[in-house]
């Protein structure tokens, strides 16, 4: 007798060809159509996605130019992004440690510690002897615990970055201005290895260290500064951060890799899914997004190569330099989490983390390298703050500036909850915790006060869809 069940000898005879057509699903040539329908779909079932900050945005705009006809002008327009991209940038960096259901209350002053340290080393041409010898010492020391940490807890990445951060302190490379600013987003990366100890191997909540290290490192920053801001407005490389400007060619080109780089890649992929009998998207679903892209990259484009300069002396035109560093940031931490096993393994764990830990996945390695990715996120963030201030402050990167982060991801449709967000939330966010301000102070009779009142009441609508949206998807 045969060994084989009714079921597996069908099993057995059936051709490859039948095998593909019993998997419907993973041949799927989504059309214009079936993605309208998965979108109404995702609705229904409670994820709203950007809907709810991009409707907002909307709003506010509507709401701001009926306050100020200033308020769509060129010159205010393009001083959004210099006004915003500090809290972009730490946003970004949020969505990493928010996708696992975990908070960074110290990322803003972590990240004004790193500026500032990076400033004294410019200002003063060194770091020894400039700095507290105690604070020194623990500088040289700290970095090269955290490099032992990361090698420890297989962060390989991290240790390299880390490494090149001790180096560049140690060698005094720091005193040339770019290479400071490296070292600073190293010092924020081992901040981070330092975190994501703490919370993945000691098990310490992370609301609890976070919130110590923000205390913590508020005193470091005003050590290191010795009570004396440092101006910052006179390198040109740290000012245009903030203030820069591409050329208008440099726009339109940098317009066109964006848009033809998505269009390419997105082509390509739905060719290669296609041949390989995959799910795939039809290549009018292709074009249309593409499209869609390349028109509101043209429009934003010609905007902004505009002169929205106040004196005819001095144009300004091109798009503002911090929104190029914020949309290749985005660029690049969506690829991350969206084609690497890493960016898989960290929506998993931020979905389950002992489902994940079951299916094998390093769960205390991926908390490590987002809390690393958080920490120098926040570093980069407090070296675009010093630049809008002009300044490294006694304050760099307390106050409102994590709360505004925070607030900026999860507007932007990150969920407190884990699992569920994206980078482009984010930015989305940080526009709107932008506008808040820029609107507000346009009209002078408005109490400044209610730019806090506004802000409050909109995360507070924000985290409300989140907890609703998680209510619908439950019971769907």
């Amino acid at each position: 007798m045969s060994d084989q069940t009714p079921e597996t000898s069908v099993a057995a005879d059936t051709m490859p060809g039948d095998r593909a057509s019993a998997f419907s699903l993973d041949i799927e040539e989504r059309s214009i159509g079936d993605a309208i329908r998965g979108w109404v779909s995702r609705l229904r079932t409670g994820d709203p996605g950007a809907l709810p900050s991009v409707l907002g945005l909307i709003i506010l705009a509507i709401i701001f130019n009926q306050v100020s006809d200033r308020f769509l002008t060129r010159y205010n327009i393009g001083n959004i992004p210099g006004q915003g991209a500090y809290i972009a940038v730490i946003g970004l960096g949020l969505v990493f440690v928010l996708l696992l259901g975990e908070i960074d209350l110290s990322a803003g002053t972590a990240g004004g510690c790193a500026a500032a340290i990076a400033a004294v080393a410019v200002v003063h041409g060194e770091l020894h002897g400039s700095l507290p010898g105690l604070l020194w010492w623990s500088l040289v020391v700290g970095l090269l615990i955290g490099v032992a940490l990361a090698v420890w807890l297989k962060a390989w990445s991290a240790a390299v970055v880390v490494a090149l951060g001790w180096v560049l302190v140690v060698t005094n490379l720091t005193q040339h201005l770019f290479l400071a600013l490296v070292a600073a987003v190293c010092i924020g990366a081992a901040i981070g290895v330092l975190n994501g100890y703490l919370v993945a191997k000691v098990g310490i909540p992370s609301f609890v260290v976070t919130l110590a290290l923000f205390l913590a490192w508020q005193g470091v920053l005003q050590f290191a500064l010795s009570g004396q801001p440092i101006n910052t407005s006179n390198y040109a490389l740290w000012n245009n951060l903030a203030y820069g400007t591409l050329s208008v060619t440099m726009s339109w080109v940098f317009t066109i890799v964006v848009v033809g780089g998505y269009v390419a890649y997105t082509l390509v992929t739905s060719i290669q899914a296609k041949r390989k009998n995959l799910a795939h998207d039809r290549l009018n679903l292709v074009l249309l997004r593409g499209g869609v892209l390349a028109v509101a990259a043209i429009a934003v484009t010609a905007f902004f190569v505009q002169n929205r300069g106040v004196l005819v002396s001095a144009p300004k035109q091109g798009i503002p330099t911090p929104a190029v560093i914020v949309i290749v940031l985005m660029i690049l931490c969506t690829f991350a989490l969206t084609k690497t096993t890493w960016g898989r393994h960290l929506y998993a764990t931020g979905g389950n983390a002992e489902a994940a830990r079951r299916a094998g996945i390093d769960v205390a390695h991926i908390k490590v390298t987002a809390f690393v990715l958080c920490s120098a996120f926040g570093a980069l963030g407090g070296i675009m703050l010093a630049s809008s201030q002009s300044s490294a402050s006694l304050d760099l990167g307390s106050g409102n500036v994590l709360l505004f982060a925070v607030a900026a991801a999860v507007i932007g449709g990150t969920s407190l909850f884990g699992g569920r967000g994206k980078p482009r939330d984010a930015i989305i966010g940080a526009l709107v915790i932008a506008i808040i301000p820029n609107g507000l102070s346009l009209k002078p009779s408005i109490n400044p006060q209610w730019q806090s009142v506004i802000t409050g009441v909109v995360l507070l609508v924000a985290a409300a869809i989140d907890a609703v949206s998680r209510r619908r998807a439950a019971r769907s």
